[in-house]
C-alpha cells in the first residue's frame, strides 16, 4: 500500500515579458554569499567547526556605549536595592 514514494510535482512558470537573467521569484537570503556555513551538504560536526571558524575569524569587538549603559544601569539597580559597597573594602584601622 505505501510501497511506492509519491513524487511533488514540478512546476516550471516562465513569465512572458521577463527579460533577466534567472528566475524573478527565486529567494535569496540577503548575506548568505558572505556566509560560510552554508552551501555544501556537511554533516552536524562540519557545520559546527565552520561555524566556529567563521566566529574566530571575525573577530569579537565589545561596543564601548553598550558597556558603559550596562554599568550605569547595575548600578542604579545596586542604589535601589541599598547594596552596601563596603563589602568590598577591607578595614584596616
Amino acid at each position: 500500500m505505501g510501497f511506492i514514494k509519491k513524487e511533488n510535482k514540478k512546476f516550471d512558470y516562465k513569465p512572458r515579458y521577463y527579460k533577466g537573467d534567472g528566475n524573478p521569484y527565486e529567494i535569496k537570503q540577503k548575506f548568505d554569499q558572505y556566509r560560510t556555513t552554508i552551501g555544501k551538504k556537511k554533516g552536524l560536526k562540519g557545520k559546527f567547526n565552520a561555524a566556529i571558524d567563521e566566529f574566530k575569524e571575525s573577530g569579537y569587538k565589545l561596543n564601548k556605549t553598550i558597556v558603559v549603559i550596562a554599568l550605569v544601569l547595575t548600578l542604579i539597580f545596586l542604589f535601589f536595592i541599598d547594596f552596601d559597597l563596603s563589602i568590598f573594602f577591607s578595614k584596616n584601622n
